[in-house]
């Protein structure tokens, strides 16, 4: 249908004309059965928003920058597609922004700098702590993503990763495993994602009467399979011997399982193995890998909600929210056998 309207989109759905307004401009006080109506319509109908007579009207330009370390993690690349859609659902583009190995990047994410170039910011910082965070919060709403600690004054969405650690421990000890090293700490300036789930690593031992040896924590600089696989096989040649290893991420879970089965172990026979983040690497792979999952979906719509209700003028404390996390079992940690 060409040329299709607002009140086109409207009658098609069998509601106002102000409600798919409400819907194209993303406001989050609409019920989610009017929403998905709505969005049917538009997407049946090829609805098109006039996102330039928009944004001369309201002064916004109708783009939400996401500002991670490294896309090149899988995890990064899969939540990027998932909350491009869910902006795009809501009327805005989402511009990619990685701040990689410069804090300066993060900051400018925070600063004046950003106002008039995108309505908002979505951050997962890897660098700035909670004060400096406050510090630099300059001029655009800010939602914050991830495990790094942050300010009263901003939003924060994440899961509980101290407690999805000690599940990840409860399942490997119920599947009788004793020895369950951890793979990777880092040497130096611990990363808040490897702190937390450190500490949770810690009371999943604690829970199943486990002792905490410092001996099955495996440290180095791992940033991918292949430099994983060699810090761990260092750890195995020097005489480590685990009967679990607990991976901080999925590339790091890849990387064990390379080293272990150099060395003619066997997943899970020998080595039970689990992962985090249940990228689409996890089921590919064989043995498949145990995972932690974040509810990605939700993840996105939470960011996104508090985001746009920032950009809509809240100016409230900040709201600080964990989602929904599993543990999706497969081959290389499986069920528990009765």
């Amino acid at each position: 249908m060409p040329n299709v309207r607002l009140s086109d989109v409207a009658q098609h759905a069998g509601v106002s004309t102000k409600t798919v307004s409400n819907v194209v401009h993303g406001y989050v006080h609409v019920r989610e059965s009017t929403r998905a109506k709505v969005q049917r319509a538009i997407d049946e109908l090829g609805y098109r928003p006039n996102l330039r007579g928009r944004n001369l009207a309201t002064g916004r330009t109708g783009m939400i920058a996401l500002a991670f370390p490294d896309l090149r993690i899988p995890y990064f690349a899969e939540l990027a597609h998932v909350l491009s859609r869910a902006a795009g659902e809501r009327g805005y583009r989402l511009l990619l922004e990685e701040s990689g190995d410069a804090p300066d990047v993060e900051r400018a994410m925070l600063s004046a700098q950003e106002a008039g170039v995108v309505d908002g910011v979505l951050l997962q910082p890897s660098w700035l702590n909670s004060t400096e965070i406050a510090q630099h919060r300059r001029g655009v709403p800010v939602v914050l993503l991830g495990e790094s600690a942050a300010p009263l004054s901003l939003d924060h969405v994440r899961i509980d990763n101290i407690g999805a650690a000690a599940q990840v421990v409860e399942h490997l000890a119920a599947l009788g495993r004793r020895r369950i090293a951890y793979l990777c700490a880092e040497e130096s300036a611990p990363s808040e994602t490897s702190r937390q789930r450190l500490i949770g690593y810690q009371q999943g031992l604690e829970a199943c009467g486990l002792p905490v040896d410092p001996s099955l924590i495996v440290t180095g600089r791992v940033v991918d399979a292949h430099s994983a696989a060699r810090t761990l096989g260092a750890a195995l040649d020097d005489g480590m011997a685990p009967d679990a290893v607990f991976c901080r991420d999925d590339l790091v879970a890849l990387g064990a399982l390379r080293a272990l089965g150099e060395r003619g172990l066997r997943v899970p026979e020998d080595v039970a193995v689990t992962g985090w983040d249940d990228s689409r690497l996890a089921s590919a792979v064989r043995p498949s890998l145990t995972c932690v999952r974040a509810d990605e979906a939700e993840l996105a719509r939470r960011a996104l909600d508090l985001l746009i209700e920032r950009i809509e003028g809240f100016d409230g404390l900040g709201r600080h929210e964990f989602v929904a996390h599993s543990l999706v079992v497969r081959e290389s940690a499986p069920e528990p056998t009765a």
